[in-house]
């Protein structure tokens, strides 16, 4: 998988499945560690360890302040939390990466389907455009966290989950269609006939000259 453009935090990080589902967590938890990492993700500390490490090396975690040892709890790193319109571009970068790592992940599950258990080979993925106000929207954001939430204890606790149970990528994405854009302030306006009439682009009229007329 090819390296990202350096741009802001996770510049130059490849994608792996493994970094969505960190992020994931981390999104809903204080603090991790890689082995309650392990716990929730059904993989090996070793691993979650290593991953930690990356994304930390690439500015979107930080070592968590502890007492010290071998246990070593990740957070967020102060200012890339997904969702925060007030970190600008470094949120930016998070989302940009997020998302990123969400399409790899679904594009490795279309490839590899067939290999599956039955029973694991569908997929529920549907698509809406609804009319919102902004505040119906911010609603909507909040119940379908507050419907997930009904699961997030098994992410930590091996114990409270049912027999047959699979990590589920759960990907919503709530944005409002852009339709009518205002022009810039400083776009120059231009009549739509002429713009369509051969040589209008011509650097006489650019400059306020007429045409010479043959």
């Amino acid at each position: 998988m090819a390296a990202r453009t350096p741009h802001g935090p996770g510049a130059g990080l490849p994608e792996h499945a493994v970094r969505t589902e960190l992020l994931s967590l981390l999104a809903t938890m204080p603090t991790l560690t890689a082995t309650e990492a392990a716990r929730a993700l059904g993989r090996s500390s070793g691993l979650c360890s290593f991953h930690l490490r990356r994304l930390a090396q690439h500015g979107l975690i930080e070592e968590s302040p502890h007492t010290g040892g071998r246990v070593r709890p990740w957070r967020l790193r102060a200012g890339v939390e997904h969702g925060d319109d007030s970190t600008g571009a470094s949120n930016a970068g998070f989302g940009e990466l997020a998302r990123d790592l969400e399409d790899e992940s679904h594009q490795h599950w279309l490839a590899h389907r067939a290999a599956v258990p039955a029973r694991w080979r569908r997929d529920e993925a549907f698509s809406a455009v609804v009319h919102l106000t902004p505040e119906e929207l911010t609603a909507l954001g909040a119940q379908v966290r507050e419907l997930l939430a009904r699961f997030r204890g098994r992410d930590t606790n091996v114990r409270a989950r049912p027999a047959g149970t699979a990590p589920v990528a759960a990907v919503l994405r709530l944005f409002p269609l852009i339709t009518d854009v205002e022009p810039s302030a400083s776009a120059p306006e231009v009549d739509a006939e002429e713009a369509d009439q051969p040589g209008s682009s011509d650097p006489s009229r650019a400059h306020g000259g007429a045409r010479r007329r043959p």
